[in-house]
C-alpha cells in the first residue's frame, strides 16, 4: 500500500500551509483574544479554493479529492482551530451535502457562492434538548400550501452569526411515522439568513477554546420558506444530517492531526532551546520520553485519516473509519497539547506560547461532530451489527 500523498494532494497542502503560516497564524493569538473570527480571510480562502473541497468545477468548486481535503483541514488546524472549524462546517457540513443532495436550481443558485466566499453557510442542527441525542429535535416545520412554516431554536451553531444560508434541520409532525420511529419527520431546509422570523444573537458567555470562532443561538419566529427550500425528500432529513456530519468528522479529525503536529513541533523547538542543569532539556530521557510518544501518536492518527479519506474516495463504506479517525486523532492531539503544555513549564501555562490555545482548542474537537462517547457507540454499533444473531443459551 502506497501512503504518500500524490503531488497533486501534497500541492494543496502546500498551498494552504502557506496560508496559514503567513496569513492565518500571525493573527491567531490576537483573534482569540478578542474572540473575533477573521471573516476577511473567507474570501482569501475562496480564491485559494479551499472552500468547496470537492466539489465539481463547473459549480464553483475545486475538484480537489477527500484526501486533499483531509490536508487541506491539517494544514488549517496546524495554525488555527478556529478557522478550521468554519471550515468543516462552511465546506464539509454545507456545500459536501448541498452538492450531493440539492437540486440542480438549488446547486446552481447557491454552491458557486459558497465556493467563492461570496456566502457563507452554517449548519443548524443542535437544540437546547438535542445534542448528541439529534433526533430528538423538537423544531418544527408544518405545510402551509406552498410553503413551510419553522419554528424553534438552535444554539451553538458554527459561523450562524455571519452565515448567508443555513441549513436547518426541524420535524414535519404531519409526517406519519411507526412507533419509534419519529426521525422519518425530520426535514432539511435551505434558508437565506435574511428571512423574515430567522433571528440570530451570539451565544452567551466566553468558551474555553476556539474563541475565535463565530458560535450562535438562532430562533426560527413562524419563519415562511417555500417548499422548495426543501433539501432532498421529506423526512429524510436525519439521513442527511448524519452524511453531514460524517463529512465534518474527517474534517474534526484532520485537523486534530494538524494540532496535535503544533504542539510537537512547539515541543521540538523548545526541548532543542531551552536548558537546565547545564544542558538542553530535549537531553533529559523523560522529555525525549514524552516527544517520541507524541511523534508515534500524530503519525498513528494521520495514517487513520488518510485511510477514512481514501475510503470515501473509494466510494466504499467510511463512517466507521472516520468516527475511529475522529475517536483516535483527538485523544492523541490532547495528549500531545498536554505533554507540550507541561514541556513549556510555566511559558506553556500562560499565552507566551501557542501550546496554551492549542490545548483549549482541542477540546473542543473531542466534543464537536460527536463527542467521544458517541464515536465509540458508533464504532461498536459497526462493529456488532443487528441484533439477528442467534442467541447463546446460558449454561
Amino acid at each position: 500500500m502506497n501512503f504518500a500523498p500524490s503531488e497533486a494532494q501534497q500541492a494543496w497542502y502546500a498551498r494552504t500551509r502557506y496560508f496559514a503560516e503567513t496569513e492565518l497564524l500571525p493573527i491567531a493569538r490576537e483573534a482569540d483574544e478578542t474572540g473575533r473570527f477573521p471573516i476577511h480571510l473567507v474570501r482569501r480562502m475562496g480564491e485559494l479554493g479551499l472552500l468547496a473541497g470537492p466539489i465539481d468545477p463547473g459549480l464553483g468548486g475545486s475538484g480537489m479529492d477527500h484526501l486533499s481535503f483531509a490536508l487541506v483541514y491539517e494544514a488549517l488546524g496546524w495554525a488555527d482551530a478556529s478557522v478550521r472549524g468554519f471550515l468543516a462546517v462552511h465546506g464539509g457540513l454545507v456545500c459536501q451535502i448541498l452538492a450531493e443532495h440539492g437540486s440542480e436550481r438549488q446547486q446552481r443558485d447557491w454552491l458557486p457562492r459558497l465556493a467563492s466566499g461570496d456566502a457563507i453557510g452554517c449548519y443548524c442542527l443542535t437544540e437546547p434538548g438535542a445534542g448528541s441525542d439529534a433526533a430528538a429535535l423538537a423544531s418544527q416545520a408544518r405545510r402551509d400550501g406552498d410553503d413551510y412554516v419553522i419554528s424553534g431554536e438552535k444554539i451553538w451553531i458554527t459561523n450562524g452569526g455571519i452565515a448567508d444560508l443555513a441549513l436547518v434541520f426541524a420535524r414535519d409532525p404531519d409526517i406519519p411515522t411507526p412507533p419509534g420511529r419519529a426521525y422519518r419527520q425530520i426535514c432539511a431546509f435551505l434558508v437565506p439568513t435574511d428571512t423574515p422570523g430567522f433571528q440570530r444573537q451570539p451565544m452567551p458567555g466566553q468558551e474555553l477554546g476556539h474563541r475565535a470562532a463565530d458560535h450562535a443561538r438562532i430562533r426560527f419566529e413562524d419563519m415562511r420558506v417555500p417548499a422548495t427550500s426543501l433539501l432532498g425528500e421529506p423526512g429524510r432529513g436525519f439521513n442527511l444530517a448524519m452524511a453531514a456530519l460524517d463529512h465534518g468528522r474527517l474534517g474534526v479529525a484532520a485537523g486534530a492531526v494538524g494540532l496535535g503536529q503544533a504542539c510537537l513541533d512547539a515541543s521540538v523547538d523548545f526541548a532543542r532551546r531551552r536548558r537546565a542543569f547545564g544542558q538542553r532539556i530535549g537531553d533529559f530521557e523523560m522529555i525525549q520520553a514524552s516527544l517520541a510518544d507524541s511523534a508515534a501518536d500524530i503519525d498513528a492518527a494521520r495514517l487513520l485519516v488518510y485511510r477514512a479519506a481514501w475510503l470515501k474516495d473509494q466510494g466504499q463504506p467510511s463512517t466507521r473509519a472516520t468516527s475511529t479517525a475522529k475517536l483516535f486523532a483527538t485523544e492523541a492531539a490532547l495528549r500531545a497539547a498536554g505533554e507540550a503544555v507541561l514541556i513549556h513549564g510555566g511559558r506553556g501555562y500562560s499565552n507566551a506560547y501557542p501550546v496554551e490555545r492549542h490545548w483549549r482548542d482541542i477540546k473542543g474537537l473531542q466534543i464537536y461532530e460527536g463527542s467521544s462517547h458517541i464515536q465509540r457507540i458508533v464504532i461498536a454499533r459497526a462493529l456488532l451489527g443487528p441484533d439477528d444473531a442467534e442467541p447463546i443459551a446460558s449454561s
